[in-house]
């Protein structure tokens, strides 16, 4: 446990500051908004005071040099000024919950970022929110300011910010927004530990066989061999050969992998090969199921989030097309957008293109007949996320 020492305002505005302790700083702040307060500032007792601090330096997109009439821009690893400020799904979920918790206090956009510029940690946040507070203060709204800002606010962010100004209900669609950006990032990480396991289990094997092949192999072999009238079988004298040929040129072997690494990022930068390999993955046993499962969830999750928060159904498929990861399942949610297009429902299109569940496919029908299409959608959310995790479970015992 640490102590915390916050700032905030009353809800009549009046400022006040004190102590609480707390396990972290997101802890501190839910006990400082469970006081009545709106935050104004919360910092360890621990950490250096505000003068100390350094002011974050602006954001600079590119550096350049001249040379008489031409111009020379250098990539980001040859200057020396700051590179672009990044955010992860869990930093901008902070963030943006933040904000939120913020505008629900009854705190005007302004202030509420301000507020939120003033918690603000790491490298990254403060130059983000100073540029926003700048776009808001000089008249755009807080989803073209995003806009302009570019990433890390992808089409989903900025499209939810949209849908938040446009209904009126900024704080509650801000919330929303947080939610599935967490989800997002619990998925990742779901992902991330049921992939390690394996791929652990593979590498220990192959140095197992290495190491079975290339040392304790030749230490039985070799002797055998120079014994009189010893003629070793075929298979045998193969596998010595390929000791000896991993023992001293194992250099060329490195160069083969980097080659292999490198000549498969270029034809994976064609997107028709990318196709390709995504159509493989999700025909793969065990791992081709699971990766259906997590897009279907994926889908559903962030296409309920995005109607519920009002967006016309064309845009909310276009937005959440772009989070699903694989070629194949994008392409078939373009020829969904397509039929959408064109007056049909979204069950058809979806049951036609062959990647999701019938019961996607039934809760999508029903709720577009009843009216109640977000919600059923945020509900059968629930419903996928389990079977990803079952999904997952089976894959790491595999």
């Amino acid at each position: 446990m640490a102590s915390w020492r916050y700032d905030g305002l009353d809800r009549s505005g009046v400022e006040s500051s004190g102590v609480v302790v707390a396990t972290d700083r997101a802890s501190a702040l839910r006990l400082v908004q469970s006081r009545g307060l709106t935050p104004l500032k919360i910092e360890s007792d621990d950490a250096p005071t505000s003068t100390a601090r350094s002011k974050p330096k602006k954001f600079a997109p590119s550096q350049s040099s001249s040379m008489g009439a031409t111009k020379i821009t250098l990539p980001n690893w040859m200057t020396f000024g700051p590179r672009r400020p990044t955010l992860s799904r869990t930093d901008m979920s902070n963030l943006v919950r933040e904000l939120a918790t913020a505008i629900e206090a009854g705190l005007p956009l302004m202030q509420a970022l301000k507020i939120v510029r003033k918690q603000a940690a790491g490298n990254s946040q403060p130059v983000i929110l100073d540029a926003l507070i700048e776009k808001v203060e000089a008249g755009q709204p807080l989803y073209e300011a995003m806009k302009s800002f570019g990433a890390p606010f992808d089409d989903m962010v900025i499209g939810m910010a949209r849908a938040a100004d446009a209904s009126g209900r900024m704080s509650e669609v801000l919330h929303q927004l947080a939610d599935l950006l967490d989800r997002a990032a619990e998925l990742k990480r779901e992902l991330i530990g049921a992939t390690v396991y394996p791929m652990i289990v593979a590498a220990l094997i192959l140095a197992s066989v290495t190491l079975l092949v290339t040392v304790i192999l030749p230490q039985l072999m070799i002797p055998l061999a120079a014994q009189p009238g010893m003629v070793l079988p075929l298979p045998t004298r193969i596998l010595l050969g390929f000791a000896w040929f991993i023992a001293n040129f194992w250099w060329l072997l490195v160069i083969l992998v980097m080659l292999a690494i490198t000549g498969a990022r270029r034809w994976l930068q064609d997107p028709e090969h990318r196709r390709m390999k995504d159509y493989a993955l999700l025909r793969t046993p065990i791992l081709g199921p699971l990766l259906r499962d997590v897009a279907v969830a994926r889908f559903t999750r962030t296409l309920g989030t995005l109607v519920s928060a009002g967006l016309p159904i064309l845009q909310s498929l276009r937005i959440t097309k772009d989070t699903l990861g694989n070629a194949v399942l994008m392409n078939a949610i373009e020829e969904v957008e397509e039929k959408v297009t064109t007056g049909q429902s979204l069950a058809e299109p979806l049951e036609r293109c062959g990647f999701f569940p019938p019961l996607l496919i039934q809760i999508v029908n029903i709720g577009e007949k009843s009216g109640r299409l977000e919600s059923m959608l945020l509900h059968a959310a629930t419903a996928f996320d389990r079977q990803v995790n079952s999904s997952i479970k089976i894959f790491t015992k595999a």
